[in-house]
C-alpha cells in the first residue's frame, strides 16, 4: 500500500529554507547567508572572516537529517554548515560561499561524510577555496559497519559518529590549535569510531509517497540515512538482541573496522533517526552498557543519546562506538554552545541573516584582466592553437564516446564531453589567453557551466589544482616543467576526491602514463616538444590498456569483465585524446615554416 506522506509543510521544494528560518529564530547565536535558495549556509553570528581569528570548522551535506548538521554550529563545534536539498549533496557555490563568510587566516577544515556527491562538491569547494588564497584541509568520515569491506572506491558511509568528529574538531579549534594540528585530532578521532543503524520503518521524503517496505513484522539491520535499503531485514525482534547484534557487528574482529579491544575504554552514542521516542533511546542505552562492559570488556566512558543525526521521520536508531584516550575525552568535555549538543544561548539577538561574501578576487581584480587580450604573445598563441586542437578532437569522438559508453556506464560519456568541448571553443574568444593560470581557470568555468555528471565536476576539479599550481608561478611565462607539474596537482586532486588511482579504470589511467613520461623526458633533457608528444602516445597506450582491467569506480564498476574487454574505458579515452591532439598541434606549430 502507498500513499503521500502526511507533513506539516508548505511547498516540498522550501523544506530546507524554512528550517533554517525557524532556526535561527529560536538560536539567536546563528545567522544564515542572505543567499536562498541556491545558497543554505547557517553560520556562528558572534564571527566574521574578518575578524576570526581561529581554525573555522565547516561541514554538511544532505538536509533531512536535522539536527545535523545546522544544530551543531557554535562556538566550540562547528562555524558553519552547508545545507543541501534533502539527501541531496549541496552545491558548490553554497560551499563556496561558507567558507568565504568564516575563514580567517587560520583556514577551515572541511568535514566530509563519505558519499560520492559530497566528496566531489566538498573537494572542487575546497580546490577553488585554495586557488582564492584559503587555507583548506579536508577530513573524510567513513564510519559504517554494516557491511562488509567494499568493492571498488564507494568505501564506508559517513553516519552518526561524524557528530563526534565534529565536537572534537570544534574543540580543538577553540583551543587555538593550528589547522594541521585541527585536521590531525578530526582524522584521528574519524579512525576512532564506528557505527551501525536499525529501523522499524522507511522514512518518508516531503511530498513524495510513502511505502512500508518491511511490513508490520520486520526491521532493517545496517541502513545508512538516505532511506536506502539495509544490509538485511529480519524478523522484529526484542531491543536486546537488536543491541547485540549491532555491538557484535560494531566489535567484530573479523571486519576490524574500529581499533577496540578488550580493555579499550570507550564512548557510546545512542542515536535516534527521527521517529524513535525517547523511551526506546534509553532502553536501547539501557542494554548497550552492560554488554558492552561485561561481553565485550569494555569501559564506557561517555554516554550520550538523543535524535542528532536522523533520517526525516524513520522509525530507528544507530550505535556509535568511540574509543576513547585523554585527549578525546578533553575535547568531548570542552564548552560549547552548539545547541543540539545541547547549549545555552544569551540574550543577544543579532539580525537572522547576512549577506553571502563576495570573493576577494571579484573584489580585487580590474576589468583589464578580463577577457581576450588584444595581441597574443607566444604563449598565448599556442594555448589557443592546444585548447582549440583538443576541444575538437573531442567533438569529433562524441559518437565512439557514447557508444562505448552504452556499453559499460549511462551511454552520455560522449555527449558531455561534446557540450564542454563546444562550450570551450565558444568562450575561448573570451579566455585572457597571454595569462597560463587564469586561461586554465576559465576553462574550469566553462566546464562547471555546462558539463553535468561526474565528469564535469572532476575535470572542474582537474582545472582548479592545475590552477592553484599555476599561480605559484611569478613568472609570466609557464616553462614545461610547471606545466608538468600542474598536470601532477591535478592528477592528485583528482584521485583525491574521486577515490581512484592508477588500474581503476578511469581517465587517470590515460592522464597518469602521460605524467610518468612527461616527468622522466623533461627530467633527463629531452626536448619539451618531444616529451609533450612521447607522453601523448603513454596516454593513448594506458586508455587501451583499459580494456584489461576490473572497473572499481564509477557505473562501470557494475558491468561484467566481459563486457569491460570489448571496450576501453571511455572517460581515459577522452582524456587520452585531448591530450594528445593538444600534443600534435603543438608539435605541427613548431614545425611550421612560420615558425
Amino acid at each position: 500500500m502507498a500513499f503521500t506522506g502526511k507533513k506539516f509543510i508548505n511547498d516540498p521544494n522550501d523544506v530546507v529554507t524554512e528550517f533554517i528560518e525557524g532556526l535561527s529564530e529560536v538560536y539567536p547565536a546563528l545567522q544564515y547567508l542572505d543567499g536562498f535558495p541556491e545558497v543554505k549556509v547557517v553560520l556562528r553570528a558572534d564571527i566574521s572572516s574578518a575578524t576570526y581569528d581561529k581554525v573555522a570548522v565547516i561541514s554538511g551535506g544532505g538536509s533531512g537529517h536535522e539536527p545535523a548538521h545546522a544544530g551543531f554550529v557554535g562556538e566550540g563545534m562547528l562555524t558553519a554548515a552547508i545545507c543541501g536539498d534533502v539527501f541531496a549533496s549541496p552545491q558548490v557555490d553554497s560551499i563556496l560561499a561558507g567558507i568565504r563568510a568564516v575563514t580567517g587566516p587560520m583556514g577551515c577544515l572541511l568535514i566530509v561524510k563519505n558519499y560520492t556527491g559530497d566528496r566531489l562538491n566538498f573537494g572542487l569547494a575546497a580546490e577553488q577555496a585554495k586557488s582564492e588564497g584559503y587555507k583548506v584541509e579536508t577530513v573524510i568520515v567513513g564510519d559504517d559497519c554494516a557491511l562488509p569491506p567494499p568493492r571498488g572506491i564507494a568505501g564506508r558511509r559517513g553516519l552518526a559518529g561524524t557528530i563526534l568528529v565534529h565536537k572534537v574538531a570544534g574543540a580543538a579549534a577553540a583551543a587555538g590549535l593550528s589547522l594541521v594540528e585541527v585536521a590531525a585530532e578530526a582524522k584521528h578521532a574519524s579512525e576512532m569510531v564506528g557505527t551501525m543503524g536499525v529501523s522499524l520503518s522507511v522514512c518518508t521524503l516531503p511530498g513524495q509517497v510513502s511505502s512500508d517496505r518491511l511490513g508490520p513484522d520486520k526491521m532493517e539491520l545496517g541502513l545508512g540515512i538516505h532511506g536506502e535499503p539495509g544490509a538485511a531485514v529480519a524478523d522484529l525482534q526484542p531491543v536486546q538482541v537488536v543491541v547485540s547484534h549491532v555491538l557484535k557487528q560494531i566489535l567484530s574482529p573479523e571486519t576490524n573496522y574500529v581499533p577496540i579491544t578488550r580493555g579499550s575504554r570507550v564512548v557510546l552514542l545512542v542515536n535516534g533517526l527521527g521517529a524513535t521516542p525517547v523511551m526506546e533511546l534509553m532502553i536501547a542505552v539501557g542494554k548497550a552498557v552492560p554488554q558492552l562492559q561485561l561481553e565485550h570488556g569494555l569501559a564506557v566512558d561517555r554516554v550520550y543519546t538523543g535524535s542528532l543525526m536522523t533520517s526525516l521521520d524513520m522509525a530507528g536508531f544507530s550505535i556509535s562506538i568511540m574509543k576513547a584516550d585523554e585527549a578525546i575525552l578533553k575535547r568531548l568535555d570542552a564548552p560549547t554552545k552548539a545547541p543540539f549538543w545541547p547549549a545555552g544561548v544569551d540574550g543577544h539577538r543579532p539580525p537572522a541573516k547576512i549577506p553571502v561574501a563576495v570573493p576577494f578576487s571579484q573584489l580585487t581584480k580590474g576589468d583589464e584582466s578580463l577577457g581576450r587580450p588584444p595581441q597574443l604573445n607566444e604563449q598565448g598563441h599556442s594555448l589557443e592553437v592546444a585548447i582549440e586542437a583538443a576541444m575538437n578532437a573531442i567533438i569529433d569522438l562524441r559518437d565512439n564516446l557514447n557508444e562505448w559508453d552504452s556499453k559499460v556506464g549511462d551511454g552520455d560519456c560522449g555527449s558531455t564531453m561534446y557540450r564542454g568541448a563546444t562550450a570551450v571553443l565558444e568562450d575561448m574568444k573570451n579566455y585572457p589567453l597571454n595569462d597560463a593560470a587564469e586561461t586554465v581557470n576559465e576553462i574550469g568555468s566553462t566546464i562547471r557551466r555546462v558539463m553535468g555528471g561526474t565528469s564535469g565536476i572532476l575535470y572542474n576539479i582537474f582545472c582548479k589544482a592545475a590552477y592553484a599550481q599555476l599561480k605559484t608561478n611569478k613568472e609570466s611565462v609557464v616553462t614545461p616543467k610547471q606545466w608538468a607539474e600542474a598536470l601532477q596537482a591535478s592528477i592528485a586532486a583528482v584521485s583525491k576526491y574521486g577515490g581512484a588511482s592508477a588500474g581503476y579504470r578511469t581517465m587517470l589511467d590515460a592522464l597518469i602514463p602521460a605524467l610518468e613520461v612527461l616527468m622522466e623526458k623533461l627530467t633527463t633533457g629531452e626536448n619539451s616538444l618531444t616529451a609533450f608528444v612521447l607522453s601523448s602516445e603513454a596516454a593513448l597506450a594506458g586508455a587501451e590498456s583499459t580494456k584489461h582491467m576490473q572497473a572499481q569506480a564509477g557505473r562501470s564498476s557494475y558491468v561484467s569483465a566481459e563486457i569491460l574487454a570489448s571496450v576501453p574505458d571511455p572517460g581515459a579515452m577522452a582524456a587520452a585524446t585531448w591530450y594528445t591532439a593538444a600534443a600534435l598541434a603543438m608539435k605541427k606549430k613548431c614545425e611550421s615554416p612560420i615558425n
